[in-house]
């Protein structure tokens, strides 16, 4: 061989070995660069998931942060809350009570908290003259100062019932009015009236009608003041028990001082104390009871058996003309201070008869000294009234040219009723007329009426 031929041989095999290994190197060029490459996108994806996790992340903090503001929202709300209850506790709907409340704490150095308030009026008309009872607040009265313990059964906690009242005159006569509007309930042991050192004086009613004035309430004028009555802690538990109190209004009369000239009938007003009461009493107004002591100062319940109303028969006795207006006979259920004065409690019936007076005489009636008789079982038996149950006192009387009403009130065992009397015939006896004296004033007749 030539050595021509020879160098072109050996260049052709240096050549192919050149291919060789440039071949190589971009093999293995590309595998780095592919490498490289799918490094990267993986890199991307890893930070594509992060970020795509951050928003969840951080939602999740907000909803935690968010919970956590809504709980402490919550708290604050609650706090909020109970101090609006803590001061509701102390104020009331009636602004001039919170005023003379707050002045009662600064006066007494003592905490007072609302426990009941009423603003629905009652009223009683006296022949031109009319009290109202505009509306009372029952509060609890703690840790005042000894000074004025003696009206709390000598404590230092007690309760008080604030009570406003309006006295109005329409008659065309100047008349006087004692305001001793005092309060009783069942149990009691004493009458309750108004502590003069609880309240500005100013504002009380007795500081506006006093014996200065002689009690004076003008023609066409009309006066309004408030009453505060203190109870010690073992009475503020007994009232609450009961859950009403009774309030007496008493007659005005023509004459400063005479208690003779006095017109008109007195009254009495129960005074619920919390709101079962108040409902418990709205329910005997809407039956329609006859207001006998039973039912003005709540000594129980009253179930309606039979009633009659609208009779209309009258009859006279001298000048005095009585009128049969109607009948109730109720199943009656002393409460629980009223049951021992009963041999059966569970046995009782109660009749109360209802009457007009219209009087023509000369004289008052005097209506706590009226009596009666129910005859009853076709005459062979008879029963007489029950005078502690009639809702008057020594000052409730019908003047000379007035008419007004009269209750008659019975107490009857259920189970004779039931089984006899009931389909029997029944009257009623009434008089003789007595004066405020309890002079009779009608020779000592009586009139009949047949009930049934």
């Amino acid at each position: 061989m030539s050595k021509r031929m020879l160098y072109v041989l050996l260049a052709a095999v240096f050549a192919i070995a050149l291919t060789a290994c440039g071949s190589s190197d971009e093999d293995d060029a590309a595998e780095a660069e592919e490498q490289e490459t799918n490094q990267e996108e993986n890199e991307t994806e890893e930070d594509s998931e992060e970020k795509a996790e951050e928003p969840e992340q951080m939602e999740e903090e907000v909803e935690n942060e968010d919970a956590s503001s809504d709980e402490a929202d919550a708290e604050q709300e609650a706090e909020e809350d109970a101090d609006e209850e803590e001061q509701a506790q102390a104020e009331s709907s009636n602004a001039d009570f919170d005023a003379l409340i707050t002045a009662m704490e600064e006066e007494t150095e003592g905490t007072a908290t609302l426990l009941y308030e009423n603003d629905e009026p009652q009223s009683h008309e006296m022949e031109g003259l009319t009290v109202t009872l505009d509306a009372y607040q029952l509060v609890e009265l703690e840790d005042f100062h000894t000074n004025f313990s003696i009206p709390f059964n000598d404590e230092t906690d007690g309760g008080v019932i604030l009570a406003q009242y309006t006295v109005e005159n329409d008659s065309d006569q100047d008349l006087h009015y004692m305001p001793s509007l005092d309060l009783d309930f069942v149990g009691a042991t004493k009458f309750y009236t108004n502590y003069r050192e609880l309240l500005p004086l100013d504002e009380q009613l007795s500081s506006m009608l006093n014996p200065d004035n002689e009690y004076l309430v003008e023609s066409g004028d009309e006066v309004t003041g408030y009453y505060a009555y203190p109870f010690g802690s073992e009475d503020l538990e007994a009232i609450l028990a009961e859950g009403n109190v009774i309030l007496d209004v008493p007659t005005p009369t023509t004459e400063y001082n005479e208690y003779s000239s006095s017109i008109g009938s007195g009254t009495e007003f129960s005074l619920p104390l919390d709101g079962d009461s108040a409902e418990k009493n709205a329910e005997t107004e809407s039956q329609g009871f006859y207001q006998d002591a039973l039912s003005a100062e709540n000594m129980g319940d009253k179930e309606m058996i039979e009633q009659k109303d609208g009779i209309g028969e009258s009859d006279e006795l001298g000048d005095v003309t009585i009128t049969l207006d109607g009948y109730q006979f109720v199943d009656f259920t002393p409460n629980a201070e009223e049951a021992a004065r009963y041999e059966d409690p569970d046995n009782i019936v109660v009749a109360t008869i209802r009457f007009e007076i219209d009087n023509q005489g000369d004289e008052e009636i005097g209506l706590s000294s009226l009596s009666s008789r129910l005859t009853v079982n076709d005459g062979s038996q008879y029963l007489l009234s029950e005078g502690m149950f009639h809702p008057y006192d020594n000052s409730s009387g019908i003047a000379s040219g007035e008419e007004g009403e009269l209750l008659q009130t019975f107490l009857l065992d259920k189970e004779m009723y039931e089984k006899i009397w009931k389909d029997k015939s029944m009257e009623i006896e009434i008089g003789p007329m007595r004066n405020m004296d309890a002079e009779d004033i009608s020779k000592g007749h009586e009139v009949e009426f047949n009930l049934k």
